[in-house]
């Protein structure tokens, strides 16, 4: 399947500048919101091997390439583990699967009912926008450790995104309809996911606006990317608001 070119993201100037704004990584402040920020984004790497496993058996012809995502998944996953015990950070898990509760019930039923549609929106467009506007946002606050993992994460995650934004484009004559419900249904989960761990973040040095900003962005992009006019994405955007 061809494959999108990965938009190119230069930080480095931005760490520069933003090097005075760092949070102390020492306090116990810091370290119980990033045991839970932490959590989250295990669990998200853990979800996203399981979820892109599960597309492969709706698309067998594609399963071995959703292997070789879902393993990149896994490497961060150990990779972000690892930014937890550096910190001297026990994630808080359980309440990172709760965290991802809607989401993960939402794309089992689209599983179960072979809903590739909205398989493929959950997984490989809203989380992967979510996570990558979150680790771009996150990469000029965190600790150098914790720094270098998450730019190697990034790299990868464009790979994801532009995975389903391709399966979709090639697609959209058969599949909009169904797109533009699992939008509405699911879109708005990502601000209440983000409202819930917003004091966190803020502890983080995250500004929750600049995330839902990132985002919307992110995203939009990708449904553009697909093929939509700007009316449709304008009306699929408004299902985060509204």
């Amino acid at each position: 399947m061809a494959s999108l070119a990965p938009t190119k993201v230069d930080i480095s100037k931005e760490i520069a500048c933003n090097s005075a704004a760092l949070p102390d990584f020492t306090t116990v402040e810091y370290k119980d919101a990033y045991s839970r920020i932490n959590a989250i984004v295990i669990e998200g790497e853990k979800e996203a091997y399981d979820n892109y496993i599960s597309i492969g058996t709706l698309i067998p012809d594609n399963a071995d390439e959703l292997k070789k995502l879902a393993v990149m998944e896994m490497k961060h996953m150990r990779g972000f583990t690892a930014c937890g015990k550096n910190l001297g950070v026990t994630a808080d898990m359980p309440f990172a699967k709760e965290f991802f509760s809607k989401l993960h019930g939402n794309f089992q039923k689209a599983l179960s009912e072979g809903n590739l549609t909205t398989c493929l929106l959950i997984q490989a467009i809203l989380i992967e926008a979510f996570a990558i506007s979150a680790y771009n946002v996150y990469i000029r606050v965190a600790d150098p450790f914790a720094r270098k993992i998450t730019e190697g994460v990034v790299k990868d995650e464009y790979l994801h995104l532009n995975y389903g934004q391709t399966w979709l484009k090639e697609n959209l004559d058969t599949c909009k309809d169904e797109l533009i419900k699992a939008n509405k249904e699911n879109l708005p989960l990502i601000k209440s996911m983000l409202d819930e761990v917003a004091k966190d973040a803020e502890t983080l040095h995250m500004d929750k606006e600049e995330l839902m900003e990132e985002f919307m962005i992110a995203y939009q992009d990708s449904l553009m990317e697909m093929g939509l006019d700007n009316r449709q994405i304008a009306r699929m955007a408004l299902a985060a608001v509204v």
